[in-house]
């Protein structure tokens, strides 16, 4: 019991780290939320009541390609559902009532999800989550609202090829994706999809007809696993 306050201390130190680079990270947000057309204040609402950085780029990367908010809610809700297998590994961290649930579920992202889990016993872990859940919820809040304020006083985005961005963040959040068993052949497979669909498909379309290259793949592996 000793080593608690020690691991106290190193527990908060990395949540606070992790939380200055999430909220770096979240002034590009803003930024590129702005150029895409919201205002400061539907930005700022994003982040607070989404609270999943890369579902958020994934919808204003569709707005900002002319798509409606139908077309960009699709994909952004798959890149979301990963939050949820999350909170089943946290089943045994995280308690309480329907109330802190609630709360906590909201909480439940990359950085909160793996700072708790790297943790080896489950009361470290459930300070861990928290930790990191609020140090990133704080610095993703005010890094969006300064990417917002600064957003807003750019001009045309295009100016300084920030539409280019857009695309560039959404392959990057995809990318770490690769290493998982049988990812590249369905990532070919849905960009060929995604290719032959962007001269007749309206934007977000293309994206969300993408995933159907997963379903091959998904079904080859059950049957190779079954052996």
């Amino acid at each position: 019991m000793r080593h608690a306050p020690a691991v106290r201390d190193r527990i908060t130190r990395n949540a606070v780290s992790i939380g200055l680079a999430t909220g770096v990270y979240a002034v590009s947000f803003g930024v590129l939320a702005v150029a895409a057309g919201a205002t400061v204040a539907q930005t700022c609402a994003m982040s607070a009541l989404a609270f999943t950085g890369a579902s958020q780029f994934s919808f204003v990367s569709v707005i900002a390609a002319g798509g409606g908010p139908g077309a960009a809610l699709g994909p952004a809700l798959l890149l979301g559902a990963r939050n949820g297998i999350y909170a089943i590994s946290l089943k045994a961290i995280l308690r309480g009532g329907f109330a802190r649930h609630a709360l906590d579920a909201h909480l439940v992202i990359d950085e909160s999800t793996a700072l708790a889990q790297a943790q080896s016993e489950v009361p470290r872990q459930r300070r861990a989550f928290h930790a990191a859940a609020a140090a990133v919820f704080v610095c993703w809040n005010a890094g969006t609202l300064l990417g917002a304020l600064a957003g807003s006083g750019l001009g045309d985005p295009r100016d300084f090829g920030l539409d280019a961005i857009f695309p560039a963040v959404f392959l990057a959040l995809l990318a770490p994706q690769l290493r998982r068993p049988g990812a590249k052949p369905a990532a070919i497979g849905g960009a060929l999809i995604a290719v032959a669909l962007l001269p007749i498909a309206a934007p977000g379309v293309p994206v969300m007809a993408s995933v159907l290259a997963a379903v091959p793949v998904l079904l080859l592996r059950r049957r190779v696993l079954a052996r």
